[in-house]
Order: C-alpha cells, then structure tokens, then sequence
C-alpha cells in the first residue's frame, strides 16, 4: 500500500490548488481593449500593426473614391494676404461636371460613415506616447540633421520617427549609427503601403497614422524649435483642443464647393488664416476621426481635394487638410492668430525672406482667451516669443542652393555681394527671439557638415562643403559684428 509522507501531501495539495486559480483566472478574465493595452516589450511590433491598420483603411479609401473627373479651374486664386477687418469675397473658381458635386458629396459621406463605424480600424500607436514625427530623404536627410540638431540645443528628450518614402532614400549609416545616437530612427513608408502608392505632400499624413506615437509633434525637415517643444503638449491650448495649427501668410482660398461637399456652414473670410503645416500638435486620441479624414482628403489630394481646398492658391497640397477635416467631423482645434513673419535682410528691392518664424501657442492663447486679438489690432498687447523657424526658402543645405547666387533669395550674400547673415529684419520680430538662433544654426550646419562621421549619399562628388561652411562661419559669426542684430527688445 501506497503511503503519502507529509511533505508530499502538502506538494500535491498545492499543485492542486495552483491549477484551479489558473483555471478559474482564464475562464472569467476578458483582456483589456486595445486602446488600453500599455507599450511593452510584448506587444505586437509596429510594422505589424501598422500593415494591419493600412489593410482595413486602403479598403475603405478605395470604396469611397470620388468617381468623377478632377475639378477644373477657370483661374488660380490669387496670393492674397489676410486680412482681419476687412471682408473679401470668397474666391469660387471651380467648375464641375453634371452630377461631380453629388457624387463628391455622397463619397464624402460614406467615407465618413465608414471610418466612424468600422470596428477592425485600430490605430498603430502605443497609448500614451509622445514624439517627434517628420518625413527626410535625399536633399533633405541633411537639412534635418541640422533641425535635429537644434532641438537637442534645447535640451528636448522627445524621441524622433523619420519617415521615408521608400528603401532608396535609407542611408544605412545615417540611419543606423548617426541618428539613433540622438533619439531618431528612420521608418520606410513603403515597407507598409507599397511602392508608389503615396507621394510628395500626401507623405504627411500617413506618417502621423502610422507613426507609434499617440501625441505627435509634426515638424518639416527644415523646421526646429527656440524651446523644448514638449513643453507645448502639457499646457494649453493643447491639452484642451487636442489639435494645433500655424498660420500662412495668405488668405482662405477653400472652395465654396468644398463645404457643400463635407455639408459644414461657410466661415467668413475674416475667421483665421490658412494653414501652414511645417508644424503642428496632434493627438490621435482625441483627433482620430480628424486624421482619417486628413487622409481621405490627401489620397485623393492630386485628383480632387487639393484643388478644391486651394484653388491653386500659393503652397496649394496638403496645408488645408487638417484643419478641414477637424471642422468637418467636430472635432475642437486651436489655430494660433500671431501672424506668421518673413525672416529674411534688407535689399533694395525689399525683404529678401528665407525662413518663417511662427509664434508660441502657450502666450497666443493667454492674449485671445482674454479676448486680444493682435491679428486685429496689434496694438493690444504685445506678441508672444517665437517659438519655431521654418528655414523653407531656399533649404538650408550647404551643398546645394544657400551659398552665393544659387538661389533667388540669396541668403549668405549682403546687397553689395559680400558674406553676412540670411536673417537680419524684421528687427522687431529678432527681439522676440531671445537668443542669436541664426548664429546657434550655423554651428550646427558646420557640425553637419564637417564631422567626419557623416556621410549623405547626395553629397557623394560634392568637394569643399566642409571648408565653405567653415569660410562662411569665419567671416560672419566667429567673431562680434558692429551691425550684429539685437535679439531682444531693449525698451
């Protein structure tokens, strides 16, 4: 006979009893939803989710097509800077075919139907993440190592996603040495998508989508920061909006069309300006709908939306798309009302402008939440700091068109020919800026360009880069000037 020692028994005992906690844990547990599922080393890798996620949203997007011609225009929309005060007619200057409105209008709809209710429409991201997401390759993997390096300047620890179209603007050394040593990693659209499904301006949008942030950051190459950018995401006007956008220069040319198309009330003129999108603050928990419907409009941009959200006006891609879609679906936005300013030095001619500087949400908020609006009357109080430099005209890259007369600006050159700073007026927005960021700029071109580590395959061939940045840097910013801006407001 089998006799059970003590010590067995209370082995056996316990094993019994481990196995139905087990049993009973997996009969009654149901797992968390998705959205609510924490980023660890276990969750589904980003590639993965990101293909799942395009499979459901590429169907939807190919049933919903506008099956009409393109709209035509009769003419451009002029460049026509905004005004406040003054009320202008809407320009209307798209003409359409027998029944395109209706189909439009109809498309539009169940597009809109459909990605409110289609339940295997996950997003990519990992809830609550935050970063960086922007798009280089080519000519423009420089000019954002220089960005990237000016927002390490400002002490931002913000992880960066570079999005490329595809494997042949991976630079492997770039991207799997250089850039990871300062928080950045390249991503390959193609890799999700295809080859040659997305394009030019339409890069945008679903780089944010597949990106693994929930908060995001939207920076151009050639776009930096004055400040730690994240300090933006934890005050308002985000963290009540969930969306922010920046101002151009110019006026509203959305189309008339355009509102029948998404039914939505027509804004006056007067309401705000058009977008420009080199920067903005989303949240895709807040502002999912919004972006699906960015995406809409930027897949079927070139055919149709593009024309109907500009009419040809300058910068006519992707600019409108964002802020339409937010006002379409209801979704709450804060478009910052600082003007945009033309950063550029005097010529006879005028303002020879090479960058933008756009303004700090955080203090434009503080003057219109109490009801000032220095976009109506700039005497009210006084602007808030620069907090961007988008550095657009021409990109800032030393081995292609900012040295001498290469480009039609010519940023390094001073009226009489010889070397001096790009951005020395308007004076009055310098003294926003705090600090001499042109100089700060510089040197990190210079580190760009001279560090021997670095290597961009569009700069194989090129000789001297290094040497004419070191040049320029010698003559204009190694040492003080007597006509050197000031950089703060003095009064």
């Amino acid at each position: 006979m089998s006799i059970f020692r003590p010590g067995r028994l209370r082995t056996v005992l316990s094993a019994t009893a481990a196995l139905i906690l087990i049993c009973t844990f997996y009969l009654y547990w149901t797992p968390p939803p998705a959205s609510t599922i924490p980023s660890t080393a276990f969750e589904v890798p980003l590639t993965e989710r990101q293909i799942a996620f395009w499979k459901v949203l590429r169907s939807i997007l190919d049933a919903h097509a506008p099956n009409c011609p393109s709209p035509t225009l009769q003419d451009s929309a002029s460049a026509v800077h905004f005004n406040a005060t003054t009320v202008e007619p809407r320009p209307d200057l798209i003409v359409f075919g027998e029944n395109d409105l209706d189909v439009l209008t109809e498309a539009h709809a169940n597009y809109l139907n459909d990605i409110r209710t289609a339940k295997k429409l996950r997003p990519a991201h990992s809830p609550g993440t935050r970063g960086i997401v922007t798009t280089a390759g080519g000519s423009y993997l420089p000019v954002f190592l220089s960005s990237l390096r000016m927002l390490r300047r400002t002490g931002s620890t913000l992880p960066v996603e570079v999005y490329m179209k595809d494997a042949s603007e991976y630079e492997k050394k770039i991207c799997d040495k250089v850039l990871p040593e300062m928080g950045a990693r390249c991503l390959i659209l193609s890799d999700v998508v295809g080859k040659d499904v997305i394009q030019h301006y339409q890069l945008k949008v679903f780089a944010v989508l597949f990106s693994s942030f929930e908060e995001i950051i939207w920076m151009d190459a050639d776009c930096f920061p004055m400040d730690k950018p994240e300090i933006l995401l934890n005050h308002e006007p985000f963290t009540s909006t969930g969306l922010v956008t920046w101002p151009d220069f110019w006026a509203s040319s959305v189309s008339p069309a355009y509102y029948n198309i998404s039914q939505q009330p027509m804004p006056p003129m007067t309401e705000r300006q058009s977008s420009e999108t080199g920067i903005f603050l989303v949240s895709k928990k807040t502002h999912y709908l919004t972006l699906l419907l960015a995406a809409y409009y930027n897949y079927y941009g070139p055919s149709h939306y593009f024309r109907l959200l500009s009419q040809g006006a300058p910068g006519e891609g992707d600019k409108e798309t964002f802020l339409q879609a937010a006002t379409a679906v209801g979704e709450p936005f804060y478009a910052v009302s600082e003007r945009v300013q033309a950063l550029g030095h005097q010529t006879p001619e005028g303002l020879s402008g090479s960058a933008m500087a756009q303004s700090d949400p955080i203090g434009d908020h503080a003057l219109t939440s109490q009801g000032k609006w220095r976009v109506q009357d700039p005497s009210v109080d006084k602007p808030p700091r620069v907090f961007f430099i988008h550095a657009n005209y021409p990109k800032f890259n030393p081995a292609e068109n900012v040295f001498g007369y290469n480009w039609e600006t010519t940023p390094t050159l001073r009226p009489d020919g010889t070397e001096g700073r790009a951005w020395t007026a308007p004076e009055d927005v310098l003294h926003r800026f705090g600090i001499d960021i042109e100089r700060a700029y510089w040197e990190e071109i210079k580190w760009v360009s001279c560090s021997p580590e670095i290597e961009f395959r569009t700069w194989e061939g090129k000789t001297g880069v290094c040497e004419k940045v070191e040049s320029y840097w010698n003559t204009v910013f190694a040492e003080p000037h007597d006509d050197d801006p000031k950089f703060v407001d003095e009064g």
